[in-house]
């Protein structure tokens, strides 16, 4: 059984903020579960954290002993400024440095030792011309042009996932 979740920000304020990448592509996997586009027979568990993403330790722990997976089936799935928009990693115990988001969850669970899907948000230099703030810059919506790249970006991260 693999345990699946989205990090973002709870609220339709946050909805489309680039910090609630995870929650976008839990969106696509709901979508492909209930289209039948993943099999049934695989053994998934996704959700979206219901806390705010720098308490996302407590989520994660609570679904983590819920349904006592070992870390090796826990994919966390967050956005990522180290990485540009358009582009993924999935990696197992490395991930950014700085994602409060990540460091609460490593906290809250004592390792390091599980799936990060990193989702590049990074956009600024195109879009504005000057680099912002990254803290605010990922409570900013995406805008039209981001959305059709991140589109193509998320439906290639629901694909890998469904083969992992």
């Amino acid at each position: 059984m693999k345990l699946i979740v989205g990090l973002g920000n709870p609220g339709s304020k946050y909805k489309n903020n680039r910090h609630n990448a995870g929650f976008l592509v839990i969106d696509e996997l709901k979508t492909r579960i209930t289209n039948n586009q993943i099999p049934t027979s695989k053994q998934i568990l996704i959700s979206k954290s219901k806390n705010f993403m720098n308490d996302s330790g407590s989520f994660v722990l609570s679904q983590y002993t819920k349904y006592n997976i070992p870390y090796t089936s826990l994919y966390v799935i967050h956005d990522d400024l180290d990485i540009r928009l358009g582009e993924f990693k999935i990696q197992f115990g490395k991930g950014p440095k700085g994602h409060n988001g990540i460091l609460d969850i490593e906290k809250k669970l004592g390792t390091s030792e599980f799936w990060r899907v990193r989702v590049g948000v990074d956009n600024r230099v195109q879009r504005i011309g000057d680099s912002v703030q990254g803290e605010r810059y990922v409570l900013e919506d995406f805008v039209v042009d981001e959305k059709v790249i991140l589109n193509k970006v998320i439906k290639e991260i629901c694909r890998k996932l469904e083969t992992l």
